[in-house]
């Protein structure tokens, strides 16, 4: 498809624009008035943006995995339970004791903190192009014209192998492809132990959902976002409200600055990170197999006047060609079947196209009832 061979315009890096010392910000960062965070925050010394309907003193559920290793049988179910309820209310969750290394979360976020901060002539060897998006890049979707968001990122693959390629990892910091390679190993062992509790909650064999995924011929990439600090945080956003088009996603938030943002009804709650936790949602293929008994939901990330925020997005997706449908278990005379069935490869195109669009893509394709 030829949209998707090269970008529409020049490319622009958000984070030089932010070390240019601008007082504003170009007018391809402006959203319209109804997507912007419309407070500033003047409680925190972050000067981090906020909407008028975020409630500070709700937070997504925080919820400890260490019983899971355990013998415990009443804490083992106490924990599914907290995880169900998780899934079915919120779409998102926190999990901590999940058997990552602490130190290899400070080690990501430290080294890709110091790749960002490298000159730009070793980061552009790394630059992007819609066909892959692996690489440096800093927009999402092809669209002229389209209103952009205040983010750098890099995005690179894990699985299958066929598409792991360190080559196209970062050589520097002189670490980093180590650093990289066992984070991955680790958290995609935490994405199959979740894999198997989404599973069982949902009343199915616990390698039902992983088999519908493709058993061991899943997707899996990263994509680390850089957000840089922002003359005018009320006017833009670093990433636009979207669900995940893939399976399940866990990130790694920056520790020191919020900026995520999750809708809930018509409010918009900020994420207060747990130590060393990750935040885990569902993605709208998990929406679709589970025929929306469990849901994605909306989110998006706010940007700071005062501070920079790096985060680690792990994508746990479906193989690229399989077939992804509302599982028959799922299926009845009083819940029929609530979407097509379609390849991820055919689902992700739509972002890859027209970028992030709220859950247009997924609610589009829901059957008349």
């Amino acid at each position: 498809m030829n949209t998707l061979q090269d970008w529409p315009e020049p490319i622009v890096r958000v984070q030089s624009l932010s070390e240019s010392c601008l007082s504003e910000i170009p007018v391809r960062y402006i959203k319209p008035p109804r997507d912007r965070p419309s407070v500033i925050n003047s409680c925190t010394s972050s000067s981090s943006v906020t909407d008028h309907h975020n409630n500070n003193d709700i937070n997504i559920p925080v919820i400890d995995l260490g019983g899971l290793f355990g013998d415990d049988n009443d804490l083992h179910a106490s924990i599914l339970n907290e995880i169900s309820a998780a899934c079915r209310d919120w779409g998102f969750f926190q999990v901590i004791n999940h058997g990552v290394q602490p130190e290899l979360l400070d080690s990501g976020r430290q080294i890709w903190r110091q790749f960002f901060h490298l000159p730009l002539e070793e980061k552009q060897v790394y630059a992007n192009s819609p066909k892959t998006y692996e690489g440096y890049g800093s927009r999402l979707g092809v669209e002229k014209g389209a209103i952009l968001d205040w983010s750098d990122y890099y995005f690179l693959h894990y699985l299958p192998l066929s598409l792991k390629d360190y080559n196209k990892w970062p050589r520097l910091p002189p670490n980093c492809r180590e650093v990289i390679n066992e984070y991955g190993k680790q958290v995609l062992e935490l994405c199959g132990r979740i894999m198997k509790v989404l599973s069982i909650n949902l009343g199915l064999e616990e390698d039902r959902l992983q088999d519908a995924f493709g058993g061991k011929n899943v997707g899996a990439c990263l994509r680390v976002n850089f957000y840089p600090k922002c003359p005018q945080p009320d006017l833009t956003l670093g990433l636009s409200s979207h669900s995940d088009p893939g399976g399940m996603t866990l990130l790694l938030p920056d520790d020191q600055v919020t900026g995520l943002q999750v809708r809930r009804g018509d409010d918009w709650i900020t994420v207060k990170p747990a130590s060393h936790a990750f935040i885990v949602n569902i993605g709208d293929q998990i929406q679709v197999l589970s025929n929306a008994i469990y849901k994605s939901v909306e989110h998006r990330v706010i940007v700071n006047s005062a501070k920079e925020r790096v985060s680690l997005a792990f994508f746990y997706n479906p193989k690229s060609d399989i077939l992804i449908q509302p599982l028959e278990e799922l299926v009845t005379e009083e819940r029929p079947s609530l979407y097509p069935a379609m390849t991820f490869d055919e689902y992700r195109l739509f972002i890859r196209t027209m970028g992030p669009r709220g859950k247009s893509q997924v609610e589009s394709l829901k059957s008349p009832r």
